[in-house]
């Protein structure tokens, strides 16, 4: 992966935390690598823990930022999860799976927020 592209996600990531903190959720890790796989952002919102996948890019060129995020990328995201919560001993825990979407341009951000995107149905 190209550093242009590692910068991007890395800003789009502190967009999708700033707006989080806005929306009253608490950031309680960031970028956490499991051997299973990795996830972007794990907040709490209440009593849910949520797991949070951010895709960010420049262009609709190659589709929306959310279109990123299709079933390989939920499973890995699911099995990533499990394993936090196994190794936290909070298995049984109330979870979602929520996805930000951000378009960047001209150093703004449009984010799109889409709750409970997926999960163990």
């Amino acid at each position: 992966m190209t550093e242009a592209r590692l910068s991007l996600g890395r800003w789009g990531e502190d967009q999708a935390v700033v707006y989080l903190r806005r929306q009253g959720l608490k950031i309680i890790e960031r970028n956490l690598r499991t051997p299973v796989g990795e996830i972007d952002i794990i907040a709490r919102h209440g009593r849910t823990l949520v797991f949070i996948e951010v895709k960010t890019r420049r262009s609709l060129a190659y589709g929306t930022p959310q279109e990123a995020v299709g079933p390989v990328k939920q499973r890995q995201i699911l099995r990533a999860a499990q394993w936090y919560l196994a190794d936290i001993g909070a298995v049984g825990t109330q979870s979602r799976f929520d996805v930000i979407a951000i378009l960047a341009g001209n150093g703004d951000a449009r984010i799109e927020h889409i709750p409970d995107a997926f999960g163990l149905r």
